[in-house]
């Protein structure tokens, strides 16, 4: 299988690519021959039935998984070059929340930001936690949470994360209407703001700049 999704920006210098990618799982090709192109302002929505290898895209792209041939480049660099710079560029939301079940929310905020050394005073992790309707559960374990909470934890760390490319795995699993809305709002203010975004969803989603990749 071929893909080409190609898009343009006013801003260069930040492009994610990738040529001649090949995927093989167990004694299976998912894909091969798959190239793909997005910069700044710009998002891919990864499309296709179960199985036809999504997730496994979006491991190739974030180098967590090494293709069968091809390569990703980012700011036309191969990242397997520099992965730990690659990856303070990065924001990878998989299907699992990531999130330390016996801390709070508002510490999940505080530990990661302090992995991605990224200066974040309290009031601005309880600012990115109230946006996304968590005010009053703010202290409570996550282990406490429903799963659309964990999710909304999961949101105000795409807030203060900082990272120019976020690839998300399913992002709108398990949130409710509003909370699907919100998201669309910040993943179009991280557009606006001349971020790149590449996910995986089976609903339709109103984002401008989206190209769409059937696999």
């Amino acid at each position: 299988m071929t893909a080409n999704p190609s898009t343009t920006s006013s801003n260069p210098a930040l492009v994610l690519e990738a040529h001649g990618l090949c995927c093989v799982r167990g004694e299976r090709e998912l894909f091969s021959g798959l190239n793909l192109r997005i910069s700044a302002g710009n998002c891919l929505h990864v499309r296709g039935e179960n199985g036809v290898g999504k997730t496994s895209l979006l491991r190739l792209l974030t180098g967590i998984s090494k293709p069968e041939s091809g390569e990703v480049l980012w700011d036309k660099q191969s990242i397997a070059l520099d992965p730990i710079a690659y990856h303070r560029e990065l924001l990878f939301l998989g299907h699992r929340d990531a999130l330390k079940e016996d801390l709070t929310a508002l510490e999940n905020i505080q530990m990661y930001a302090a992995l991605d050394d990224v200066a974040l005073s309290q009031e601005q992790a309880l600012a990115s936690l109230w946006r996304f309707g968590l005010r009053g559960r703010e202290n409570l374990p996550v282990n406490c949470l429903s799963a659309g909470q964990k999710r909304r934890v999961l949101m105000a760390r795409m807030l203060t994360r900082k990272a120019k490319l976020w690839i998300l795995d399913e992002p709108f699993n398990a949130l409710d209407i509003q909370a699907v809305h919100e998201l669309q709002n910040l993943m179009i203010e991280h557009l606006a703001a001349n971020g790149l975004i590449v996910f995986t969803s089976h609903q339709e989603v109103s984002i401008p700049n989206v190209q769409v990749l059937e696999l």
